[in-house]
């Protein structure tokens, strides 16, 4: 629960939320359908593959701003993405943890749940 609690407010702060967080336009469901893809690695829906990456790639793109800018991201949850790793690997990283805590995830604000993922594949290394 203490580790919900940061999370939440890392992406108060990430994305200046308010209370009406409940009203979340991109939830951990919606993403998992947008990231979602049959045997064959194929979208479900024509053109989600677009929206789940580019999400993704925001999220990535923010985080690398405020490290940029010299600050911590909140709750330690600093992550390094090495330099080859293509959009399809994030999204399969992102996919599975989404089903993976759906009960967790799914109704709350996608963007902690892919901050969790990428941190937990992609965790910076301490110098």
């Amino acid at each position: 629960m203490l580790q919900v609690l940061k999370v939440f407010v890392f992406v108060s702060a990430l994305f200046g939320l308010s209370a009406q967080a409940q009203a979340a336009r991109v939830t951990g469901n919606y993403l998992l359908e947008m990231c979602a893809s049959n045997d064959d690695g194929k979208e479900l829906i024509a053109g989600a593959h677009g929206v789940c990456q580019s999400y993704i790639a925001a999220i990535i793109d923010y985080h690398n701003l405020v490290r940029s800018l010299g600050n911590v991201p909140a709750a330690g949850l600093d992550f390094c993405i090495p330099e080859k790793t293509t959009m399809n690997e994030l999204q399969r990283v992102v996919a599975l943890y989404l089903r993976r805590t759906k009960h967790q995830n799914g109704s709350f604000v996608a963007a902690p749940a892919v901050v969790l993922a990428l941190y937990g594949t992609y965790p910076c290394r301490k110098k």
